[in-house]
C-alpha cells in the first residue's frame, strides 16, 4: 500500500513540477554515506559508498525527464582526503567503477550525456584520474546534459585556481601586471573556473539533512536557491529531487532587484 502511495505522490510532484520551468543547473552535494553505514548497521562503508555510485544512474535519468542541461554532483571535498587511508581507497573505488561504467554505457552518448570534472584531479590517485579523463574525452561532443563530477574539490581553492591560471596565461601572452590587474574582473575569472561554460547554480541540493554548502562552487552559487534534505544520499529518491525542484519553482527570484 505505501508503494502505491508513494507511487501516486511522485506522479503528481512530476506533473506539477513539468507545469513549470525547470532549473537549467542543479548542484547537489552527496552527504550522508557513512551516516547511512552506520543506520543500516554495515561494518564496511564501502557497501554505501557503492550504493551512492549507484544512484548517479537515478540522477541522470531525472534531469533528463526534466530537460535539466547540467548537474554538478560533489563526490569528494580535498578536506575529504584526510579522512582514514582505507576509506578514501573505498570512495575512489566507488567513483572509478561508476564513472567507467557510465562512460561505457550506449545510453550515455545515445542520451547526450557529458561527463566532465571539477577540482585538483592531480590529487587523486592515477587510475581514478586517468577513468575520468577516458571519460571526459569520450562524451566530449555530448550536449544534451553536462554531468560534472566535483571531486577533490574546494571552492576557495577553486577561485585560487582561476585567478593563478588568469594570470599566468596573461603573462605568458606578454599583458603586463598592472593590465591584468585593471582588467580583471568577475567575467574574467568565469572563463578560467573549472565550471567554465556553464551557467551559474540556479539550485543546490544538500542531503543527510546538514544545512551549510562547506565551499560548494562558491562563486557559481552567488544567486543560486538552497534545499536542505534530511534523507540520506543512498535513499535519496525521485520524489525527494522532484520536492526539491518544486521548492525551487515556488520560489521568487528577484537577482537583487
Amino acid at each position: 500500500m505505501m508503494r502505491l502511495l508513494y507511487w501516486l505522490y511522485e506522479r503528481l510532484l512530476r506533473h506539477q513540477v513539468r507545469q513549470h520551468p525547470a532549473p537549467h543547473h542543479v548542484g547537489i552535494i552527496l552527504d550522508g554515506n557513512r551516516r547511512f553505514a552506520r543506520e543500516r548497521g554495515y561494518s564496511d562503508p564501502r557497501a554505501a559508498y557503492e550504493l551512492g555510485a549507484e544512484k548517479l544512474d537515478d540522477v541522470l535519468a531525472w534531469c533528463i525527464d526534466l530537460e535539466i542541461r547540467a548537474v554538478t554532483l560533489w563526490v569528494f571535498s580535498i578536506d575529504n582526503m584526510r579522512r582514514p587511508p582505507a576509506e578514501v581507497s573505498a570512495i575512489m573505488a566507488a567513483v572509478e567503477k561508476k564513472i567507467a561504467a557510465l562512460a561505457e554505457d550506449p545510453s550515455i552518448l545515445s542520451r547526450g550525456v557529458r561527463l566532465r570534472a571539477a577540482g585538483r584531479l592531480d590529487l587523486l590517485p592515477v587510475s581514478t584520474a586517468d577513468v575520468i579523463r577516458e571519460a571526459t574525452e569520450r562524451t566530449a561532443g555530448n550536449e544534451a546534459l553536462t554531468v560534472t563530477i566535483a571531486i577533490a574539490y574546494g571552492g576557495r581553492e577553486e577561485i585560487v585556481d582561476a585567478v593563478r591560471n588568469l594570470v599566468r596565461q596573461k603573462r605568458q601572452q606578454g599583458v603586463d601586471l598592472d593590465t591584468i590587474l585593471d582588467e580583471l574582473s568577475p567575467a574574467a575569472i568565469d572563463e578560467y573556473l573549472y565550471t567554465a561554460g556553464l551557467p551559474d547554480l540556479d539550485l543546490i541540493i544538500r542531503t543527510s539533512g546538514e544545512v551549510r554548502l562547506s565551499g560548494f562552487l562558491l562563486w557559481q552559487s552567488a544567486s543560486s536557491e538552497l534545499y536542505f534534505s534530511d534523507v540520506n544520499w543512498p535513499e535519496f529518491r525521485k520524489l525527494d529531487f522532484l520536492r526539491a525542484v518544486r521548492a525551487y519553482q515556488r520560489r521568487r527570484r528577484r537577482f537583487g532587484k
